[in-house]
């Protein structure tokens, strides 16, 4: 029975090309153009060809079979890719998925960080139910993905030819720029980008920042610090100097953490609660949901303390720490900080 008969629609399709260890299980795979919600036609041509009838599942490549699909799709990069993969040394996949659903290969969870990454999807949009379980841990190395296990089997043989084997990272997540590099962004560390991060157009991510998988800069925005899983930041706000934002890997639970427009986190500030738009915490302090807040009113008079949780994606907030008494306060924020416009018109 064709994928059509049951459902006229993928949720996405990709043609890659891979890494296996010598048991041929996979190590990592690259998909160059994703595709995100194909058309039914689409569908049901990869359906034919394929043998594909239901649930997402991958599909090896070979010549006669990338010949097969280049005949039946319309989609000219589609089919200018399929023929670039054509007497590849290393194994191409297709990977088709059905349905968002949990993650049950690696090909599977590889075309989820791209569709991220690629700006298909935002995050939290996307199911990454066991994506741990399974990306394998592998050496990223200067000659691509290395099975743990056959390490030091490759650092002799490329020592045996003169030269050394440069390990970069032993890690499940591979740089995102080795596999997507999105249109219109600044990236001073590449190492510090995760695959599967979301960055939107003219954002900047400085040496420091960092970006996590399913986290997300809208676009435009300045990340000096640290983006955390999970978290996503709107457009116009600034992320200072090692400044973070606790995520629900580290801490944060279920709380789904946002930032929103035209906000400031100074140098070594950070947030365990959502913020809305506009507000503003000063540099080295850090808000979390059971952090004691004293609200003040509009003439800076005591109205009465509560925990920051309660102030969760409200706008206009100024988080500060009294320099005498050491109290957190909290003030509307009227004079709010205008972030700078000519930096994030050259993102």
């Amino acid at each position: 029975m064709a994928l059509y008969m049951t459902s006229p629609n993928l949720f996405s399709f990709a043609f890659g090309i891979g890494t296996q260890n010598n048991q041929g299980e996979w190590l990592e795979v690259y998909y160059p153009v994703p595709v995100f919600q194909p058309s039914a036609a689409d569908t049901q041509k990869l359906s034919d060809v394929l043998g594909h009838a239901e649930g997402n599942k991958e599909y090896a490549l070979s010549n006669d079979l990338l010949d097969q699909l280049a005949d039946v799709l319309t989609d000219s990069r589609q089919i200018e890719i399929l023929g670039m993969l054509k007497d590849s040394v290393k194994p191409c996949v297709a990977c088709l998925l059905a349905s968002d659903s949990p993650i049950t290969s690696t090909p599977e969870a590889y075309l989820k960080l791209h569709l991220l990454s690629h700006r298909h999807i935002l995050p939290n949009q996307i199911d990454l139910t066991d994506i741990f379980a399974q990306l394998p841990t592998v050496a990223w190395t200067n000659e691509g993905a290395i099975d743990i296990d056959e390490l030091t089997d490759a650092q002799i043989r490329v020592r045996a030819g003169g030269g050394i084997l440069e390990v970069s990272s032993v890690d499940k997540f591979p740089k995102m720029t080795n596999y997507v590099v999105p249109e219109g962004v600044r990236i001073a560390h590449t190492a510090r980008v995760r695959l599967g991060a979301y960055l939107g157009e003219g954002t900047t991510v400085m040496h420091e920042g960092f970006v996590n998988f399913n986290a997300g800069a809208i676009g435009p925005n300045m990340i000096e610090g640290r983006l955390s899983q999970g978290v996503v930041m709107q457009a116009g706000s600034d992320l200072g100097g090692s400044a973070s934002t606790m995520g629900t890997l580290s801490g944060g639970g279920s709380i789904v953490l946002t930032i929103g427009k035209d906000c400031l986190l100074g140098a070594n500030a950070g947030t365990g609660i959502p913020l809305g738009d506009r507000c503003t915490i000063e540099a080295g302090l850090y808000i979390t949901a059971g952090t004691a807040v004293l609200l003040l009113d509009e003439n800076k008079a005591p109205v009465k303390v509560v925990k920051a949780r309660e102030l969760a994606g409200q706008n206009d907030m100024l988080f500060i720490r009294n320099s005498q008494t050491g109290v957190v306060e909290c003030r509307t924020n009227q004079n709010a900080i205008k972030l700078n416009a000519a930096l994030h018109a050259n993102n």
